[in-house]
């Protein structure tokens, strides 16, 4: 009988930002192949370790693992300007990308031109706006799914062609938006056709025989998700979320691989919570206790240096994702930042704005207020623990009651920004 590897998951569980690269990086020893399957260079992933940081954005977190391919996926929106740029930083610190980075050729490429139609747009919505990071995302999948792409593949065949039909029907867009202001575009367009030839010393990839390829010679994908599920397009906190499927379903479409070849699904959430840009946040925290945790948890974009709004963790919320991603294990992050508070709180219900009381995330968060459970806080320094035999016992109640009420096994705790930081519980 034919040998069959298994492709697990690790995604965010709220909406981005709870940690993904750190735990790819920690996890990363295990899988043969790590694979980014959806989002583009508005998604920032830290890691730290040996005394150094590094943030990727579209280049997969296993790529400091030596031996290991990693692949860009054909879910994934890619700008080469951007791509060269993270590439060539990389590479000056001595970690050897060309032999180690694939990318699919159908993965779509983010044009100059999308960037300034993700501003027009923005400033056609006004107030309403989505609160988006300008690179570009949101157009290019549009283009995408109007089936007006342009894919890594076309770098091959007739592209300078197809490139300025391309950008033609964009400045047309732009024409009609009212939007003028085309400051920088050659500065932009040059640096970004030197992205597209340094693009062309990789390994362009039909990625899904290459990942189906490795399944039956039964080794093991890691795929690395980015943002967070409630950033999904269909499942989110609609209209403010991101353009592509942030769920473990984004996995299959974004790779190529049957949802039967799913082994374990990694949710990754934090201690609390945390957004970015516009939309609902019902346990966001306006006072003194929201910018606490936002100076203990360094909560600023690793790619916009935006102030990330905080809050008590949302048990509904996470009871949510966990369900539509199917997750097996759950890793907790930023437990540390957490260390010094008198006393925790975790939201286990929601008041609706008509005075019912729910469990279940509803369709519009909009007015919707907390009700919270509170825990004695643990008051202790964590951050040079080494086993889970170490932790306070108010700690332990803590993990003990998240776990309960997902209903999901919390395998990993983190209690610093260090790779070493990271307690894999028995």
């Amino acid at each position: 009988m034919e040998t069959k590897g298994k492709v697990d998951v690790l995604l965010g569980l709220q909406w981005g930002d709870e940690g993904k690269g750190k735990v790819v990086d920690v996890l990363t020893p295990m899988y043969d192949v790590v694979a980014r399957f959806q989002g583009g260079p508005n998604a920032g992933h830290t890691l730290e370790f040996e005394g150094e940081k590094y943030v990727l954005r579209s280049i997969p977190s296993g790529i400091f693992q030596g031996g290991k391919t990693n692949i860009i996926g054909n879910g994934v929106v890619l700008a080469p300007d951007l791509f060269m740029a993270e590439a060539l930083e990389l590479e000056k610190t001595g970690h050897p990308l060309k032999e180690r980075l694939h990318i699919s050729k159908k993965a779509h490429l983010i044009m100059p031109t999308h960037r300034l139609l993700d501003r027009a747009n923005e400033a056609v919505k006004g107030k309403d706006k989505v609160g988006t990071t300008g690179k570009g995302i949101g157009p290019t999948y549009t283009d995408k799914v109007s089936r007006n792409g342009l894919r890594v593949g076309d770098i091959l065949h007739r592209f300078e062609e197809k490139y300025r039909a391309h950008k033609e029907r964009h400045l047309a867009m732009l024409h009609a938006l009212g939007w003028t202001d085309l400051t920088g575009l050659e500065e932009a367009e040059a640096r970004w056709m030197e992205g597209v030839e340094f693009m062309k010393q990789f390994s362009l990839v039909d990625s899904e025989h290459e990942i189906n390829a490795v399944l039956r010679n039964g080794r093991r994908i890691l795929c690395e998700g980015a943002q967070g599920t409630m950033l999904d397009v269909d499942f989110g906190s609609y209209p403010f979320v991101t353009s592509s499927n942030t769920i473990c379903a984004g996995a299959c479409t974004g790779l190529g691989i049957g949802p039967n070849r799913i082994g374990e699904v990694f949710g990754i959430m934090k201690a609390y919570c945390t957004r970015v840009g516009s939309g609902p946040f019902p346990t966001e925290l306006f006072d003194e206790t929201g910018k606490k945790i936002r100076d203990l948890g360094h909560e600023y974009g690793a790619v916009t240096g935006r102030e990330r709004r905080c809050g008590w963790i949302d048990l509904i919320q996470l009871k949510y994702s966990v369900m539509l991603n199917g997750v097996t294990q759950l890793i907790m992050m930023k437990s540390d930042v957490l260390d010094s508070f008198g006393t925790i709180k975790a939201c286990v219900g929601y008041l609706l704005p008509n005075g019912e009381e729910t469990t279940d995330l509803p369709y519009e968060l909009d007015g919707v207020k907390p009700i919270y459970k509170e825990f004695d806080g643990w008051c202790t320094d964590m951050t040079h623990f080494t086993s889970e035999e170490q932790f306070p016992e108010k700690f332990r109640n803590y993990v003990d009651f998240l776990e309960g009420f997902l209903e999901t096994p919390i395998k990993v705790i983190s209690i610093g920004p260090d790779r070493a930081q990271t307690i894999i519980r028995k």
